[in-house]
This record gives structure tokens, sequence and C-alpha cells, in this order.
């Protein structure tokens, strides 16, 4: 079984630096179903190829259940590309995966020039291009024949990626993709596997075309995991990078930027001693989830534009079986931000959660007057995604999310919320959300908006 990387990046030699593996020298890895092995074919400062060889041990695999008698000892697992490389290449390759090198760190953010090579892939042409022509990737999937005698071609492919990509982007997207296109793991799949998903999907699977066939095929087709992983990947709208742990070693759940988004609103909500609050742009519900949970808000209004936006909110709240009493404390009304609406005046607190971005620019001044000057709540809550964060993210290109119409930067952020409370007779606050980068900041900018007087000026 075999995969090499190769780049034209001068020097090329340069990529032993980033899979810390030195060009001179074969290293030989012990791994549950055979020994890995990383050599270099070629080495030189115009061109560098590092290959990664699994020599699997067949008596070392559990037969599947449908197999024939000597499944266990005949399959096409020591020579076709499965989750079997991909294992080997999370345990081999593991400081590449998650964008670290202490000799090269300028490269590790750098998109470099790369041709990924798998000999042998069970999958078709046609879904290979699906999953990896998304991600940046010009892809060539040659069917590999059968015997003369049999014609045609067989369920394998011969694949060649080309494209210019950061290496850690590349090898995360083979990690995750490689058994998706084998459609088939070959170790218990169990809830832990969504972290692991989520954490080599950062940056590039909330956004992918093929994202729930990417979940479905990656958790095996068991239904809970792959509603659990699609529902996190929603919330998280792609912005929340790999964590530091080995991705083939079951991990505690850390906390996902969605989650601490959260708990950052309800902690400013709490704050401000609110009762009567506004999810402005609540779609499919999840901060509405978390304040029916608490009874310190007695009446809660989730508003959202989209009617089916709303529908996914009322399907997830359960609001046809929701008890009576807890019923009578929520509202969901449709609602266009931009036009000023009567029945959302007179609320303690308003929440804009991850929203304003989603709106285009030239439509924000209306926004602001029909929040901050119409509804005038006494506090507003905004938060949105710091654009100097995304370049932590690997393999992520443009924005976060494909409906954003714009992203700003700390300044940017900070500038238009001083700008909006003095025009509307605020005070406002700012304050990072998640793990906080020394250059670049939080991956989440808050805003606290205080009325400090009743007039309004704009």
């Amino acid at each position: 079984m075999l995969l090499t990387v190769t780049t034209t990046h001068r020097p090329a030699t340069d990529l032993g630096y980033l899979l810390v593996k030195h060009p001179d020298r074969v290293h030989r890895f012990d791994v549950p179903t055979g020994t890995a092995y990383v050599l270099y074919p070629e080495a030189t400062d115009e061109r560098c190829t590092a290959a990664l060889l699994l020599d699997v041990d067949p008596q070392r695999l559990r037969a599947q259940q449908d197999a024939f008698a000597l499944g266990q000892f005949v399959n096409d697992r020591p020579y076709a590309a499965s989750s079997l490389l991909a294992g080997a290449l999370a345990k081999v390759f593991r400081s590449a995966l998650r964008g670290a090198s202490k000799d090269r760190p300028e490269l590790v953010g750098a998109p470099l020039p790369l041709q990924i090579r798998v000999p042998v892939l069970r999958g078709t042409a046609e879904l290979a291009a699906r999953l990896f022509e998304p991600l940046g990737w010009s892809v060539t999937a040659t069917p590999i024949p059968l015997e003369p005698a049999l014609g045609g071609d067989s369920h394998y492919v011969d694949l060649e990626l080309n494209g210019e990509l950061t290496l850690s982007a590349a090898l995360n997207h083979l990690y995750v993709l490689l058994p998706v296109l084998d459609d088939a793991k070959h170790y218990w799949v169990a809830p832990d596997e969504i972290d692991k998903l989520l954490r080599s999907g950062a940056g590039w699977l909330a956004a992918h075309p093929e994202k729930v066939l990417i979940a479905r095929r990656y958790l095996v087709h068991k239904r809970a995991l792959t509603t659990t992983a699609l529902q996190m990947l929603e919330g998280e709208e792609a912005d929340e990078p790999p964590a530091e742990e080995d991705a083939e070693l079951p991990v505690a759940r850390k906390q996902s930027l969605a989650e601490l988004r959260r708990e950052a609103v309800l902690a400013a909500l709490a704050e401000a001693g609110a009762s009567r609050v506004l999810d402005l742009g609540c779609g499919g519900g999840a901060l509405l989830t978390a304040l029916l949970k608490d009874k310190r808000y007695t009446e809660i209004v989730g508003a959202d534009v989209s009617a089916r936006a709303l529908e996914i909110a009322a399907r997830k709240l359960r609001l046809d079986r929701m008890p009576e009493r807890q019923r009578a404390r929520l509202q969901l009304w449709q609602s266009a931000l931009t036009y000023r609406d009567d029945r959302l005046r007179g609320y303690d607190a308003a929440v804009l959660m991850e929203v304003i971005e989603h709106v285009d620019p030239p439509r924000l001044p209306a926004l602001e007057s029909s929040v901050f000057g119409h509804a005038r709540p006494g506090t507003v809550v905004v938060t949105t995604p710091n654009a100097e964060y995304n370049v932590n993210y690997p393999g992520l290109t443009g924005r976060r999310h494909s409906d954003h119409r714009f992203e700003w930067s700390r300044a940017e952020f900070e500038a238009w919320a001083r700008r909006v409370a003095g025009a509307y007779g605020y005070e406002v606050s700012l304050r990072p959300v998640g793990d906080i980068d020394e250059a670049t900041g939080s991956p989440t900018q808050l805003a606290l908006f205080t009325a400090s007087r009743t007039e309004v000026t704009a």
C-alpha cells in the first residue's frame, strides 16, 4: 500500500523538515496492522518525493462478516489504500497533520506546489473528483483495468492530485477522504470518531458540497454518529482548527468553538440581568435550546428571515411535544432584520450571534437602524468571526463560510461597534471568544452593547 507526496518548492528538500523525516534515511514504524516505512525515492533542491509504504499483515486483520472462509488471509487490504493507510499517515506524520514544524515554521501556513499519488485506491474516478476538486485539487483518477481475459475496469483507480495547498491541509484531506472513498474502516468505530472527523475536517468540511456523504461513509453509516457530526458541523461553520492530540487515539472531547461562543453569549446575557431575550437570526435554534434550559429567561423569541430555518428550529426543539409551561416561554417569528418590526420592541436583550457577516455591507445601516434604533433592547450581544485568525486554519482559503458577505479584523469590528454605539446611545465593550493566538487574537469576537441613554441620534 503506497502513497507519495511530491513538491517542487525550492528547495524541495524542505519537505523533509515539514514531515520531520530526513530524506537520507529509511524510517520504520510499527503500526497495529503491520509496518510503515517512510523513504525518499528522490530528494533534490528542484524536486522531492516522500513515500509512505504500508506493509500490512493480513493475519492481523479481522475478517469482515460477509467475507468468505479465507477472507482474513485473501483480500485486497495489503494493496488498496484504505483506513489502514489513513491510520498509518496519522501516526507517522503527526506533526505535519497538526501543522507544526520547529525547523521550518514559516512554511507551515504557506501553500506549496504538491502532487499526491495513490496508485491503488478502491473507488470511482467520479467520486474522487467530487471529493477532492472542491478542496482546490486537480484530480486525475485513472481506472485500473482487469486482466485482459476478463476485460473492463476494476473497482480501483490510480489517483493523482495536483494543487497548491499547505501540507497540513493536504494530509488532513487524505486522512478523512481515503476511508471515505474505500467506504470501509478496519477498526471499531466509536463516538470519538466524530472528534477525529471534526479535527481533520476543520476549515473545509462544513462547506464541502459532499459533507453528508463524507460524514456518513467516514462514520461507517452509523446514523446516530452521522447525525451528531452533521449537527456539530452546522454549528461550527468550519471554524475550529485541529486539536493537537494524536488523530488516531481516543481523546476527551474538546469544546467546539460553537459551544464556547454560546457560553460567552449566555455569560453576557446573565451579566446584563436580562430575562426577556431576542435571538435575532436564530437559524436552527442552537442558542434557543440553551436559553430554554435556563429558567431566568422568562420570554424567549427566535426570529429569522428564513421560514425553513424556523421549521428546523421547531423540529429540533420538539415544539409539538414541549411541556405547556416551557412552550409558553418561547415564540418563533419570521422577521427580516433590515426592516423595522414593532414586535421586537421592548425586550431586555437581543443577540446577533454570527449574523451580521451574512448581511450585504450596503444593508448593514438598515440592520443597525432596525435593531439599535427601532427595537432598542437594553442590551445587544453581537458575535462575528475574526478574519485575522483565519490563517490558523490549515486548508482554509477565503472566508469561513460560503454565505459570509465579509469578515472583519479586530480593528474593523471595533470601529463598527464604537460607531454604532455612539450613533444609537449605547456603551460597548469588546471581548475575545475561544483560544487566543498571540499574533492573530481569538477566532470569534464579541461586542456587548448596553443602552446608556434613551434618545437616538441616527
